[in-house]
């Protein structure tokens, strides 16, 4: 609450004693003196939008000079300015003739306010008086709609109800399957589509989830924007509505069910109700399903990096687009090409909620953009790729909703596709789902493609087993020896990984490493990739590899570096400094290709912008809008080393001529060339479950793997009874935490039928960090990645000494250890490193 002494009050009134000194009365000059108090009243719960445009209560267009709106983009109140020559009274007059709101509306002459609130006058204050100006910025504050109140109160008592309603539901689709043959019959036929179009590696409960998700949001999609037809329509929402209709003919009531929720759907629709302008309309969705999510299913949105990207990054990334394509591909006749020009196909193979290509229809002028949209009976030239059935649905019609908007036409999108875009690689030929989703792939997979742009997943060791929910791996697929689909993984593997001189590159399984491999392929001769990421793979050492290919592979690279690491510099607030809000720095990437896709010898140049690393995101989002492209930044040309190494401004040549202290080939030969100070290594004991091999206390250590080993190999019986070619682990075991703790290697084991023994020869003292001792339980089946250790310590007896350091590619300080016994992964590192030279060496 604003108070008459707070120096934002006091600020103003200075400054209108500055500006009436020098006889500036006009209103842009008094203006800004209001804007900077009721910005520091607003503080950070609301945004307060300058020069706001949008649609008054007669259907003309209004400005008002600043609008008031919360986290959702709803308006709470706005605020219109006048000078000190103004008859303050005759001017409302004049903005309530053209429409402008009197719901909750501040109208400010320098010395003179009145307020508005529910269409009646509700304040009149003497704004010489430093009491009157706080009275009214407060009330202006303070006021909620009705229907606004009750949609952030339903908001949150959703959030806190969804997920008992969502386990409710769960429950008795699980007993549906059980009793009603015709329902498993339906489901078991769904799974099948979806392991077979989206994830190979999905688990029934995931399955189930999207049924819950389709039955939760449905009407939320399909009536914010006014689409009665949609679940219906909508090739996947058609889809799962037959399994629905299973479900709901014998089991659940579709009414009574969501009637519980009907008071939430009420809310929203009205909030909604009141946002005519398609933009604000597509921030509100986003932001309510970004609380769908976080109330009901956090995991899928943590495994899926669900992040949306702010618009200015968007705005800045396809304006950029548009102008490399100007400066670097011309059409048949010589014209610049643009992302309106016929021909120039577009991809946003990570499409979320829609934001990138809702702003590229924007960009395309009205007259071109039938045919570009494929509203002319030819297929289109823009397409999206969507893993995750709510964004989807969301990206769906937020895309139509944009056509119609600058068209003045319904037609629905057939560019996108529900797939996982890693799947979309030459010789993958299975259907997607509905015949029209498979086609719509087919489409995009003939089409050359000119443009990629997008926000990739960006998350990194998000593999929890117990969850049923681990990252997908990309395997490529052999049929008799035979290479029949080349998976990402391995094009990863043999390229960004093979070329690394790092020892760990555990970081290049990342998402986003993925998507810049995918894209480098998936771009024919010439074309532009413009991404968002993880900035990581700008100076990280385990991503030389990466960086090496990209120069290889293209011929232009433009790098804009947001900063916001807050883990490189604990200064930094992510919440603040960082323009996802997330941990990690984010920078803007864009390939361009021009000269084809194999040159020998080829070497890109690279430019290189950075944000002031200590801004703010709001200034952030200023520096982007100020530039507008590419074009209004201050670039710098960067000369990569010999290393790849593109960020070197404090190394030395000197560093070249160093003896290295280990390196893979030295590791992987017999000869004894001493071209490395050691000739082993070996990450530290990455167990994937500590709670359970390590503690303390000896003897508690050993019951507690006991009841472990027990677990598992009823489990494995478990398997046996009921594994099956079409039955799949992950379906099959428990997930009890308090029991065992899956991954990967464990999942393996379990379905080659290996049964676990405890060994207590095996329990061993190990340094779990810095000079703290405890007991680890060191078994094959119990660690999940146990590394070289027993080659270092056979047994308890046998005397040995490691250091330990962090390994190449580590974000911490350069540190070591030395220690007698096994040690940690993260002993005090990122990733802990263990050298042995010997017995006693």
């Amino acid at each position: 609450m604003l108070k008459p002494t707070d120096k934002a009050v006091r600020a103003y009134y200075d400054s209108l004693a500055r500006y009436d000194d020098v006889g500036a009365t006009h209103e842009q000059a008094v203006k800004t003196a209001f804007h900077d108090v009721l910005q520091a009243a607003a503080g950070t719960a609301w945004t307060l939008v300058p020069e706001f445009t949008t649609k008054g209560r007669t259907g003309k267009t209004v400005r008002y000079d600043g609008a008031l709106r919360d986290p959702f983009n709803l308006t709470l109140g706005y605020w219109e300015a006048k000078d000190s020559a103004d008859d303050l009274a005759r001017e409302i007059q004049k903005k309530i003739t053209r429409g402008y709101s009197l719901q909750n509306t501040l109208f400010q002459a320098p010395r003179r306010a009145l307020l508005y609130q529910d269409g009646r006058l509700a304040l009149d204050a003497d704004l010489s008086d430093p009491a009157a100006l706080a009275e009214a910025i407060n009330l202006l504050l303070a006021y909620r709609e009705p229907e606004i109140e009750q949609f952030h109160v339903a908001v949150r008592e959703f959030r806190a109800a969804i997920p008992d309603l969502a386990r409710g539901l769960l429950a008795q689709i699980e007993a549906a399957r059980t009793q009603d043959p015709l329902f498993r019959a339906a489901f078991d036929a769904f799974v099948t589509t979806v392991r077979e179009a989206v994830n190979p590696n999905v688990a029934t409960k995931a399955v189930e989830e999207m049924l819950v998700q389709h039955l939760l949001t449905e009407r939320v999609v399909r009536t914010v924007f006014d689409n009665p037809d949609f679940a219906r329509r909508n090739a996947i929402a058609a889809e799962i509505e037959k399994v629905i209709d299973a479900l709901t003919a014998r089991h659940v009531s579709r009414t009574a069910f969501l009637g519980r929720l009907d008071r939430f759907y009420s809310a929203i629709e009205e909030a909604a109700e009141g946002i005519t302008d398609w933009a604000a309309k597509q921030d509100f969705l986003n932001t309510v399903y970004e609380q769908f999510f976080q109330g009901f299913s956090d995991r899928v949105a943590d495994t899926h990096g669900i992040v949306y990207t702010p618009q200015p990054l968007v705005d800045f990334m396809v304006r950029s687009t548009d102008a490399l394509l100007k400066r670097h591909f011309t059409t048949p006749d010589g014209a610049p090409q643009t992302l309106a020009t016929p021909g120039v196909h577009v991809l946003d193979p990570f499409v979320g909620t829609g934001n990138f290509l809702v702003r590229v229809i924007e960009q395309i002028p009205a007259p071109d953009l039938p045919a570009k949209y494929g509203a002319t009976g030819r297929p289109g030239e823009l397409h999206a790729n969507e893993v995750l059935l709510l964004p989807y649905y969301i990206a769906s019609l937020n895309v139509e909703h944009a056509y119609r908007e600058k068209t003045g036409h319904y037609v629905p999108f057939e560019g996108i596709v529900l797939v996982d875009t890693f799947d979309m690689v030459e010789g993958k030929t299975v259907g997607l789902f509905a015949a029209e989703n498979t086609e719509r792939a087919q489409r995009q997979r003939d089409a050359p493609i000119r443009v990629v742009i997008g926000n990739p997943p960006y998350n990194a060791h998000q593999v929890n087993a117990n969850d049923a929910n681990q990252n997908r791996k990309y395997p490529t697929v052999r049929v008799k020896g035979k290479v029949m689909q080349v998976g990402m993984d391995e094009r990863v593997s043999t390229t960004y990984a093979a070329a690394s001189a790092a020892t760990l590159v555990n970081k290049l399984s990342d998402p986003y490493v993925k998507a810049f491999r995918w894209a480098s392929d998936r771009l024919g001769d010439a074309g532009i990739v413009a991404y968002v990421t993880n900035g990581s793979f700008v100076d990280d050492l385990s991503f030389d590899g990466m960086r090496a290919h990209l120069l290889a592979d293209f011929d232009e690279i433009y790098v804009v570096d947001l900063g916001g690491n807050v883990r490189k510099n604990p200064h930094l607030s992510g919440t603040t400094h960082n323009v996802f809000g997330i941990q990690v720095g984010v920078a803007i990437t864009f390939l361009v290709r021009t000269t084809g896709r194999h040159t020998p010898g080829r070497r890109a140049v690279l430019r290189y912008a950075a944000a002031d690393p200590d801004a703010k995101k709001t200034a952030k989002y200023d520096w982007l809008e100020a530039a507008g492209d590419l074009d209004g930044l201050d670039w710098r040309i960067l000369e990569p080393n010999a290393r790849h190494d593109w960020l070197t401004d404090d190394m030395t040549d000197e560093w070249d001529s160093f003896l290295p202290i280990v390196s893979k080939a030295e590791k992987a030969s017999d000869d004894a060339n001493e071209t490395t100070l050691f000739d082993q290594y070996s990450p530290g004991v990455n167990s994937g479950r500590d709670p359970w091999v390590y503690d303390f206390d000896r003897e508690r250590l050993g019951e507690r793997v006991e009841q472990f080993v027990d677990t598992y190999n009823a489990q494995v019986v478990k398997w046996q009874r009921k594994g099956s070619p079409g039955v799949k682990s992950e379906d099959v075991v428990t997930y009890d935490k308090t029991q065992i703790k899956w991954a990967s290697t464990l999942f393996r084991s379990l379905e080659a039928g290996r049964f676990a023994e405890f060994d207590e020869s095996l329990i061993r003292s190990s340094m779990y960090r810095p000079f703290i001792g405890k007991w680890l339980y060191y078994g094959d089946l119990m660690v999940d990645r146990p590394g070289l250790w027993r080659d270092y310590f056979p047994t308890q007896e046998v005397e040995n000494r490691v250091i330990c350091f962090a390994g190449k590619g580590n974000r911490m300080d350069f540190g070591c250890l030395m220690t007698n016994r096994p040690v940690s992964y993260d002993l005090a590192f990122e990733e802990g490193a263990g050298i042995d030279k010997g017995p006693g060496g």
